[in-house]
């Protein structure tokens, strides 16, 4: 396999000079991209311009950045904006401008999680940007349309930057101990043979441009993948299924399992192991965090997934989310209170014991707590998914809001009124009359204004065939069952 870069130094050099200090996923970054893609081709003249790299943890943005400097031959500055404030920011500003004056050196400026950057932060960064003063490489995590100004996004190419699959994980794994930065007496069982012909380690995670007509390029691991090494007398053997079993838990994130690689090697090491088996990587890997975020992207998605399966009806899907969010930190507050929305808005008078059910668990988790109010969220979230679904109420409250939108507030009529007023008759008709006074409790005086009466917004469904059934005594009751316009 070409390279696109030669190898400045051999694994046991880096060794040899302290790098195998750095955790295995910084030493084997992978460098090399697709053939043809724009993002090669810039890297490849020399050319870097001001982008945002947006993908999950673990798919390559860091080592795309480190991979524009070195072609470019660029200076090479790093902060990461969970740490770093506008000080910071000037004085790389200024290091680049004394560098440029200097010698006439470029700056290639990799701002990590610049989404945490707030609108000042980044509009701090505009006149080095539009000057060429620096290459600004933002990574992100979230959508930066949405996270980055649009000031700032419009003078940078946005690359998403896609989650790695299990194969393409397990390749790289695989290509780490190929590459010797685990060391000589590192073996890999025998690799299992790729199916349907595809080449072994054809690791490509895909860097998609999303503006129109970007390119696509991919970054692929350097190491040559699919040569197993034979095992030397006394060497540790890393079983494919510990790989296997890494990649997949590593949730497209090759630093995750890279790292966890590393250290069950370690230990096997120190405990004298000639082999890493499943257990071994188990743990090394421990549960791996959710990769949740409580205020980016996933927030979002997840209670969204959790909404619609519940509307959806499916209780094993509403657990399944609700435990994502549980495990990632979601404040249980927040949780309970889309339950208590959901049982009014989805289920609404189809089952009016859901309210109760949900209101409940609000309750539990402000008087309970976690872990203990987890019961109760799961017992509403059953709850809600099995009950009878309506959107009744919700279509009805919206064509009254429609109709008061389009047409106006009409003025209440004298005898609803809270009390007379000057020029008003209080003389019947115009006197309230009072529904307890009638049979049944209920009374022929029309109740919605002038211009409005005779409307109907509520249209009960099927799931509220009851409440169907009592609106319409009612409306006979009323004389107004054969009237009516539906909204």
């Amino acid at each position: 396999m070409d390279t696109l870069f030669t190898p400045e130094e051999t694994p046991a050099e880096r060794h040899a000079e302290g790098g195998a200090t750095r955790p295995l996923a910084a030493r084997v970054r992978p460098h090399l991209l697709g053939e043809g893609s724009g993002l090669r081709a810039a890297i490849e003249r020399g050319l870097p311009h001001s982008m945002i790299l947006y993908g999950p943890p673990g798919t390559g943005k860091t080592t795309l950045a480190r991979m524009l400097a070195e072609r470019s031959q660029a200076t090479f500055e790093e902060l990461s904006a969970v740490q770093a404030g506008r000080a910071e920011v000037r004085a790389v500003l200024a290091r680049a401008a004394e560098r440029r004056r200097a010698r006439d050196a470029a700056t290639v400026f990799f701002l990590d999680e610049i989404h945490r950057f707030n609108k000042a932060q980044q509009d701090a960064l505009l006149p080095a940007v539009e000057e060429g003063l620096v290459t600004l490489i933002g990574a992100t995590t979230e959508n930066p349309a949405f996270e980055v100004n649009a000031a700032l996004l419009s003078r940078m190419r946005v690359y998403a930057l896609q989650a790695l699959t299990a194969q393409e994980i397990a390749t790289v794994l695989r290509r780490a101990l190929d590459s010797g930065e685990l060391g000589a007496r590192v073996a890999v069982e025998a690799a299992t043979p790729a199916a349907d012909g595809a080449p072994a380690g054809a690791v490509e995670p895909e860097a998609i441009a999303a503006g129109a007509g970007a390119a696509e390029p991919e970054a692929i691991a350097a190491a040559e993948p699919g040569a197993t090494t034979a095992a030397e007398p006394g060497a540790i053997t890393v079983e494919s299924a510990a790989l296997d079993f890494l990649a997949a838990r590593a949730e497209g994130d090759a630093r995750t399992a890279l790292n966890a690689l590393e250290l069950a090697v370690e230990t096997a090491t120190e405990l004298g192991e000639r082999e890493v088996g499943i257990a071994r990587a188990e743990d090394a890997l421990q549960r791996r965090a959710v990769l949740y975020d409580r205020a980016g992207d996933r927030h979002y998605d997840y209670i969204s997934a959790w909404i619609k399966a519940t509307r959806g009806s499916d209780p094993d899907a509403s657990l399944y989310y609700l435990a994502v969010m549980l495990e990632g930190g979601e404040d249980p507050r927040f949780i309970a209170r889309r339950m208590v929305i959901l049982a009014s808005e989805d289920v609404g008078n189809a089952d009016p014991g859901a309210l109760t059910v949900a209101v409940a668990a609000a309750q539990a988790v402000e008087h309970v707590g976690l872990p203990e109010a987890r019961f109760a969220l799961a017992q509403a979230a059953i709850y809600l998914a099995l009950a009878p679904k309506s959107d009744a109420a919700g279509r009805a409250l919206g064509a009254a809001v429609e109709h008061v939108r389009s047409h106006g507030a009409a003025p209440v009529p004298g005898w609803l009124r809270s009390g007379p007023r000057p020029g008003h008759d209080a003389s019947p008709p115009t006197r309230y009359d009072n529904p307890h006074r009638h049979p049944g409790h209920m009374g022929p005086q029309e109740l919605l204004p002038e211009g409005v009466a005779g409307a109907r917004f509520y249209a009960p469904d099927d799931a509220e065939a009851e409440l169907a059934r009592r609106l319409e005594q009612i409306r006979t009751a009323r004389g107004r069952a054969a009237d009516g316009r539906a909204f």
